[in-house]
């Protein structure tokens, strides 16, 4: 029997020195699309409900594996049918969060996209600077907001359930929509481009469980909309003027006026060839200083 066992880890070891043996380009590029698609998909359901559906699946996986080694054949009978009903169950309970992972593919782009309307860099300046001015302003009187920047992701949707304005950005105008009491102030504002679109939208609220439950609807809505698209919502608080910033299904809070700008610079800013450039060489350097360093 143990001459039997060696000669059975003998081949093994031979069959896998054949196949390292046999690997080629393609097949490390195959195991490398693999990996990056896998850590992709990873981070799109970290911190979400699906995050604890794919343990669940591991578990059962090898459950149903233990079950047919040790030949508990009713065991691995029941296992097996409720994998092949669960598939169809997935489908139907995880909807949503199969079409945010859809709509995150299809709006994955291989070039940067800027603030979309607004190619010139002064523009998109002016722009941010007046969206901080009103974000602060509200704060100062602590006048709940919600302003949407749209990107890539249309939101034509969102837009069809507010009020039509089709003005430009200025911080006055911001203000004056969101004062209580006014025919537009509850609800989310819109920005297209260089133009206020809406106001007073409907989103969709986030169903995410790790949401602070000291945060009301509006940041509920704001992580929403971040979430179902690659918008950037600004959002201040009318409890302590808190201002807070919803992008790719994550929020920041309490942010200053610099941070805000930045976050909203470095997202819809164009950049240009020689900002790249700059970059890259800087990144280079970088890398080679901290190589000098380990030495």
């Amino acid at each position: 029997m143990a001459i039997r066992a060696f000669e059975r880890e003998k081949i093994a070891l031979w069959e896998l020195k054949d196949i390292i043996m046999n690997i080629g380009f393609l097949d490390i590029l195959d195991i490398l699309i693999v990996a990056y698609i896998s850590y992709r998909l990873y981070m799109l359901i970290k911190e979400t409900r699906a995050e604890q559906l794919i343990k669940g699946i591991l578990v059962l996986v090898v459950a149903t594996k233990l079950s047919e080694l040790l030949q508990l054949h009713v065991l691995s009978w029941i296992l097996k049918n409720t994998m092949t009903v669960g598939v169809i169950a997935l489908l139907i309970v995880f909807q949503p969060e199969l079409r945010r992972a859809l709509e995150y593919i299809g709006r994955t782009k291989f070039i940067d996209k800027s603030f979309i309307g607004l190619e010139n860099e002064q523009d998109v300046g002016a722009a941010i600077e007046e969206i901080g001015e009103a974000a602060f302003s509200l704060s100062r009187q602590k006048i709940g907001a919600l302003i949407v920047i749209e990107r890539e992701t249309g939101l034509n949707e969102i837009i069809q359930t507010g009020t039509r304005i089709d003005s430009v950005i200025s911080r006055q105008l911001l203000i004056n929509i969101f004062i209580p009491n006014t025919p537009l102030h509850d609800g989310a504002l819109v920005i297209r481009g260089s133009r206020i679109t809406a106001a007073g939208c409907f989103l969709p609220l986030s169903d995410n469980k790790n949401i602070s439950k000291e945060l009301g609807t509006r940041h509920r809505a704001g992580m929403g909309i971040s979430e179902m698209s690659d918008a950037i919502a600004v959002i201040v608080s009318e409890e302590n003027g808190a201002v807070s910033v919803a992008r790719e299904g994550k929020l920041r809070r309490n942010l200053n006026m610099d941070q805000l700008v930045n976050i909203l610079e470095k997202d819809l800013k164009p950049e240009t060839e020689a900002k790249k450039i700059f970059k890259k060489g800087e990144s280079g350097i970088e890398k080679i200083l901290n190589k000098g360093r380990s030495l």
